[in-house]
């Protein structure tokens, strides 16, 4: 028989089962974002993992505190050394991303950059049905 202490015990493992579900989700959104970042700062994140640091009040870009969630990682720059960064987040959205001090990764060498230099009068030549504006 179902009594009301069981069915509070019931609910109140479903609350915490249902909050553990949704903080995962919030951690697997704040790796999203970090590995979106490292890739677009051309570093690697390191162990595909972001770890909870703290949880609680902190402030929002007008100085307004609200609850957040902080989460540390670590990343490289050339496989050999490992940095610090953090994320914050306010619900599921980002407030900030810090990679910290490091160094930058070398530029690739000419011969290996994808990037191709177009002379203009040679597109011209190709594409003729282009007109030409003059201003």
């Amino acid at each position: 028989m179902l009594t009301l202490a069981n069915l509070s015990i019931l609910l109140l493992l479903a609350g915490i089962g249902a909050w553990l579900w949704h903080t995962h989700g919030l951690r697997e959104r704040a790796l999203a974002a970090v590995r979106q970042h490292c890739a677009k700062a051309g570093v690697d994140l390191l162990d595909d993992n972001v770890a909870l640091r703290r949880f609680g009040l902190h402030p929002d870009a007008r100085n307004h505190r609200r609850m957040a969630r902080i989460y540390d990682f670590e990343f490289t720059v050339n496989g050999e050394q490992r940095y610090n960064g953090s994320i914050v987040m306010f619900g599921r959205h980002v407030a900030r991303i810090e990679l910290g001090a490091h160094l930058f990764p070398a530029p690739l060498p000419p011969s290996r950059q994808s990037a191709e230099v177009i002379q203009l009068d040679q597109w011209r030549r190709e594409h003729p049905s282009h007109k030409q504006h003059h201003y």
